[in-house]
Order: C-alpha cells, then structure tokens, then sequence
C-alpha cells in the first residue's frame, strides 16, 4: 500500500481501546509509514473526522467500491 491510498480497516489484531475498536470497517486514508516491532510495517490512517491511528499490515486493505 502506498502513502495517499484509500484503506478499509478489516480486523483488529490485539484489543484496542473503544476509540480505536470504532474504526472497524471505517474507510481511511494512508498517511505515513510506521515500523512496527520486529521488521513489520505499519500504516498511519487518517480518517474523515481528521483523527488518525497506525495500524499493523495485515488489519488493513484497499478500499474497493465493497467496502
């Protein structure tokens, strides 16, 4: 996924707070690039409501017109 591609949040990989639980199936925006432990990536999502999370690469895909 590249940096200004549109994103679907799919799943949740550990147990998030509340906040973070509500992006479940909300479309986002890829913002930046985060390196997460190990030699994983990570994806900074901006949302509508301009606030934004990082999530790991496997709880995010691109948005299609399905999502």
């Amino acid at each position: 996924m590249e940096v200004g591609q549109k994103v679907c949040v799919y799943r949740l990989r550990d147990r998030v707070s509340p906040l973070i639980a509500k992006r479940l199936g909300q479309i986002g925006v890829v913002q930046d690039y985060k390196m997460t432990d190990g030699s994983g990536v990570g994806f900074l999502v901006k949302f509508t409501d301009n606030s934004a999370t990082w999530f790991f690469e496997d709880e995010v895909r691109p948005a299609t017109g399905d999502n």
